[in-house]
């Protein structure tokens, strides 16, 4: 009954919001036709890299990339000219972990790829198998200007979970940006609806695991020669999936919440040479100097104030803003309760660390470029710069103010139309006493 009356209140939220934020356009000129450069002039852009933020400042859009920032930008032949009339302009956001494309309706098992068996750590659970760019949550998170996301599967009874990728929200047939950013591991309790025994159960699995993987890598050769070595527990396709974390390639995603456990991960990951990402944190405040130290970055759900388990006694609406001014490199999930649901709720989780200390531009860099740092993507996205991709977002106001809305969107460089199912049933009921109306709409 819980699950059902949180699907409900989701889908309640997201019909409100489609309500609430109706599209206006940006000007009267029309929509830049295919591969035709775009020209957003008089905006306060928010680079969000070396050129900070430039008042009346243009972008130029060319081929799908950003051909210039500055002031006064030269107008292309056959350019479409978009005045932003002094309004923010800055790049398109990131999710991280969040379950878009692999998640429509959590309690349709044929609509929820999120999961691997139960009972199997699975680290070669790859999610890019099932990214489905014909979800209708992925228009939901985009008209509130989110533009890339970081895909992952959810927690189960096991230690390891799967593999996440970045996605970009496009319209194409092909989101995915990067296949395998991460591998996804849980070192403590997560709750009492999953039972996955003692903190020693899991770190002697966690181990294990890792042990046999830097010996699989260490003799592949003779692993795969008939009469090799097969001593190891773990399952091959787990251990092949292993290989960049253990080579120190790929990071590994650790959910971990209590201060001790944060600790444990860093002291091991720093022995080992491992690069990690905290996933959760929520006493992350208290153990900000080991972070920023060893340069582990996390990933945070802002809102949280109040503990929901033991492991999270410390939670404080402050953790942001005092891991940030500890040097960590933090940066945000949507509500964790169903981030998949929640993508579009990014800027205002962004938003909410601020109410709560964090200096506003370090709160933008969380949802932009802090995250294409963090997911190795920082060579084509996350800053309003020359030759990164065109992700690129006008907003009505300010972009992280819960009352704002994205007016344009682009995505590398193609201009995204702002209609999701929500806005399109908003559009079909929102004048259903007109005269002349099919049956199906009385």
């Amino acid at each position: 009954m819980k699950s059902i009356l949180l699907i409900a209140s989701a889908t309640l939220a997201l019909s409100v919001t489609a309500f609430a934020q109706s599209p206006a356009p940006v000007s009267s000129q029309p929509l830049a036709p295919a591969n035709g450069p775009v020209l957003i002039q008089h905006g306060k852009i928010y680079t969000v890299g070396a050129a900070g933020t430039i008042n009346d400042g243009d972008v130029l859009i060319e081929n799908g990339k950003v051909a210039a920032v500055g002031q006064n930008l030269p107008v292309p032949d056959g350019a479409t000219i978009i005045d932003a009339k002094g309004k923010p302009v800055t790049p398109g956001l990131m999710a991280s972990y969040t379950q878009l494309g692999i998640e429509e309706v959590e309690m349709v098992n044929e609509t929820n790829d999120t999961k691997a068996d139960q009972d199997l750590d699975s680290a070669a659970f790859d999610v890019a198998d099932a990214i489905n760019p014909n979800s209708t949550l992925i228009p939901i998170a985009r008209i509130a200007g989110v533009t890339r996301s970081l895909t992952a599967p959810v927690m189960g009874s096991s230690v390891f979970y799967g593999q996440a990728a970045v996605i970009d929200l496009g319209t194409g047939h092909d989101l995915i940006d990067k296949r395998h950013a991460a591998v996804l591991v849980t070192l403590g309790p997560v709750g009492s609806d999953i039972d996955r025994g003692t903190r020693p159960d899991t770190w002697a699995k966690f181990r294990e695991v890792l042990d046999d993987a830097r010996e699989y890598w260490a003799n592949r050769a003779g692993y795969h020669r008939p009469g090799g070595s097969r001593d190891q527990r773990s399952a091959r396709i787990d251990l092949e999936a292993l290989g960049p974390v253990v080579k120190g390639e790929e990071p590994l995603l650790v959910h971990a919440e209590r201060a001790s456990d944060i600790r444990q991960a860093v002291r091991y990951a720093t022995a080992n040479h491992l690069k990690i990402v905290i996933l959760g944190a929520e006493e992350g405040w208290m153990v900000a100097k080991d972070l920023a130290d060893a340069h582990v970055p996390v990933i945070i759900d802002a809102q949280h104030n109040l503990p929901n388990s033991f492991s999270d006694i410390g939670a404080t609406l402050r953790n942001a803003a005092r891991m940030d001014a500890a040097g960590v490199t933090v940066t945000f999930m949507p509500e964790s309760m169903n981030p998949a649901q929640f993508a579009r709720t990014i800027a205002q989780v962004a938003g909410n660390a601020v109410a709560y200390g964090m200096p506003w531009d370090h709160a933008l860099a969380a949802i932009t470029k802090y995250p294409a740092e963090v997911w190795g993507i920082a060579d084509h996205y996350g800053t309003l710069e020359g030759g990164k991709d065109a992700d690129v977002v006008i907003w009505d106001g300010d972009p992280l103010e819960v009352t704002s809305a994205p007016t344009a969107v682009f995505i590398k460089g193609a201009q995204i139309p702002l209609v999701s199912r929500q806005t399109m049933l908003r559009d079909r009921y929102r004048h259903i006493d007109k005269k002349g109306l099919p049956f199906a709409y009385r």
